[in-house]
Formats: structure tokens, sequence, C-alpha cells
């Protein structure tokens, strides 16, 4: 089953790759909504940026544009889930620290995580804006501002130093893909165990505490 659901995945990384900006577009959607797939985004960007030099502002823009799409996803349904949001994604423990701290540093909560690189997480602050009503439009801006810039940097550095990874990415494209496929495989079983272990503690904690039934 395993080896099916890899296959599938490196099948779908070549299609991306092969689709350009679309691509970026899909996989920033799926990275930060659906299914974590860390390091994937700056991996293609920078691939697709070295291959193309001339277009690197383009990947730039597309790599935002997914980003930023899959982040609103996150955010307008833990808008309408509510503060229960938080704790049906995250522990009760972790959600108490990222409210604590989107609380502290309100615009920079998702302007900060936004612009930084992997493995800092995102989706925390995605979700903890959303449960906590945060305005859309100090929202939208943090992320289209931390995004840009680091998908900027990112795309102009694919540029920059694009003949020696081009170089790279050719005598080594079956590895590169297959690790993209592995990280995308531990952010999906990373994400599964999460939930599982959330649900399977909030189940213990609703039938520790739920009262009995009387039976007539």
């Amino acid at each position: 089953m395993l080896n099916t659901y890899q296959v599938l995945l490196a099948t779908s990384m070549n299609w991306l790759l092969r689709l350009g900006g679309p691509g970026l577009i899909l996989i920033g959607i799926a990275d930060n909504s659906v299914v974590p797939l860390t390091g994937s985004m700056d991996v293609l960007t920078i691939w697709l940026a070295a291959s193309h030099r001339e277009s690197w502002p383009y990947y730039a823009l597309m790599a935002t544009a997914g980003a930023v799409l899959g982040g609103y996803i996150t955010y307008y349904l833990a808008q309408k889930g509510g503060k229960e949001a938080l704790e049906r994604k995250f522990s009760k423990r972790t959600a108490g620290k990222i409210r604590k701290r989107f609380g502290r540093w309100g615009f920079g909560a998702v302007f900060i995580p936004a612009l930084l690189p992997p493995p800092f997480p995102l989706v925390p602050f995605l979700v903890a804006a959303g449960a906590m009503q945060y305005p859309r439009k100090k929202f939208l801006t943090a992320l289209i501002l931390g995004r840009a810039l680091r998908y900027s940097i990112v795309a102009a550095l694919g540029a920059h130093y694009g003949k020696p990874i081009v170089a790279f990415f050719s005598q080594y494209y079956k590895p590169a893909v297959l690790t993209l496929v592995g990280l995308a495989v531990i952010g999906s079983i990373v994400s599964l165990v999460g939930y599982l272990r959330r649900k399977k503690g909030r189940y213990m904690e609703t039938g520790s505490t739920a009262p009995a039934r009387r039976i007539a």
C-alpha cells in the first residue's frame, strides 16, 4: 500500500514539475491547508527558477499565490470552527501555547512564520489566526508580505545559482524526486498520527467525564 502511495506521489511530483507555475499553486494549496509537504515548495521553486532564470519573478509570484490560497483556506475553516478548531487540530497544551504566542505577537505571529524556512511551522498560526477571529485584512497582509518576501529570495537564489543547481538536479533527478516524495509521506504520516492521538484523547476525556445514562 505504501509503495503504491509513493508511486502516486512521485508521478504527481513529476506532473506538477512539468506544469511549472500552476504546479506551484497546487503544491502551495496542499502544503498550507491539506498535507504538509515540508520543503517541497522551496525545492521546486528553486528548481524551476534555476531552469528558467529570466522567469524567476514569475515563479516567486506563483509560489506566493499558492501559499496564500492554501493559507487562507486554513484560516477560513478555523474561523468557522472558532476556538474549538485549535483543540481539534492540536492538543490542549499546544493550543494554549499557540493562543498565548498569537495574542502576544499579533501581526508578527503570521508574518514571521510565513517568512521563515522549514522546519519552522506555519499552519498552527494560520489556524490560530482563524480560530481567534484575527481580522482578515491584517491576516492576508501579513501572509502575503511574508510569503512574497520568502519566495522572492528563494527564486532569486535559484536564478543566481542556476547552472550548478540545474546540473545537480539533472544528475540526481530521481533521488531529488524521491526525497520530495519521502517528505510528503512523512508529513502525511505525522498529520495522521497527530489526528488519531487527538481523537483518542478527546474520546478518553469525554468518555471519562460524561454522565452515565439512566436505563429506563
